[in-house]
């Protein structure tokens, strides 16, 4: 795995996307992997390594995210998430690509997929969907909005990921350490901070609007790949009514669940690995 930038405009100027790129480089293959909110492009390193085989697998740090650059807080949107993504695979003269987005990731996907000419091929949606309740936008703005900003130690630091984080799924000791030390930074004098500005709650929560649900129908009838949903049976951002009228609009959807899993399934174990894997090569 090696980690690189590329240069990326937004309104105000530029700033540098930083992506994490396994496998062959002259690979026409390329699978972009896209996390979540307050996530960052090592979540897929487990997928990403066993997937190398196959693809050239770019996991990408959404802005403001790891280690890519932050931005004034009016530019977190997804209109610009979704302009740094088109402007990465540009930028590497990447003209098509398969997609794995975990929430966020997913929404990126979707609207993606939906211009004219995608690069997109195949999408995988983890436990994201064209309609998002109110309620669970509700808890995720209240989660950043009294989250801790410091953790004095590392053990800290994991015992907050393990309970926020808990509807990830069944993870090892050894998962649970990795996801701790792929979410946090160095925090002055010491100690450790969460690895994303706090202004990305911009995109999920303007300041001068209230919080509503989110249909994103019309984007989602713009979409004619292969798509593959993956939902987290106890998921409170997807339900089963959401995905049923998804497949009506789009038959080309398939969908896996995920028993002991809520919002969103780590993708972290041999089993999901291999449902992705088997799903994108057949």
């Amino acid at each position: 795995m090696q980690t690189k930038f590329v240069t990326c405009p937004h309104p105000d100027g530029a700033h540098r996307l930083a992506y994490h790129e396994w496998g062959d480089i002259d690979n026409p293959n390329v699978l972009v992997c896209v996390h979540g909110l307050t996530r960052n492009g090592r979540d897929f390193d487990d997928i990403a390594s066993q997937l190398a085989e196959h693809y050239r697998v770019l996991c990408p740090d959404v802005a403001g995210r790891g280690e890519s650059e932050w931005l004034p807080p009016e530019h977190y949107h997804y209109p610009q998430y979704v302009a740094d993504m088109l402007c990465l695979l540009k930028t590497l003269n990447i003209p098509r690509v398969d997609w794995l987005g975990t929430s966020m990731g997913g929404l990126i996907g979707m609207f993606v997929a939906g211009i004219p000419e995608t690069p997109i091929q195949r999408l995988i949606l983890n436990d994201i969907g064209a309609f998002i309740p109110k309620e669970a936008l509700e808890r995720i703005v209240q989660y950043l909005q009294i989250r801790p900003t410091h953790f004095d130690t590392l053990d800290a630091f994991e015992t907050y990921i393990r309970a926020v984080h808990a509807p990830f799924g069944q993870l090892t000791a050894q998962q649970w350490r990795k996801l701790t030390e792929n979410s946090a930074c160095p925090d002055t004098p010491t100690g450790y901070r969460f690895c994303y500005d706090a202004n990305i709650i911009q995109a999920l929560h303007p300041a001068d609007k209230p919080i509503e649900a989110v249909e994103l129908w019309e984007y989602w009838q713009k979409i004619t790949c292969p798509v593959l949903i993956i939902h987290g049976q106890q998921s409170d951002l997807l339900s089963v009514e959401t995905i049923q009228k998804m497949q009506e609009i789009h038959p080309q959807t398939e969908v896996y669940t995920i028993a002991d899993a809520g919002h969103a399934p780590a993708l972290m174990n041999t089993e999901q690995i291999q449902l992705i894997q088997d799903w994108l090569l057949a």
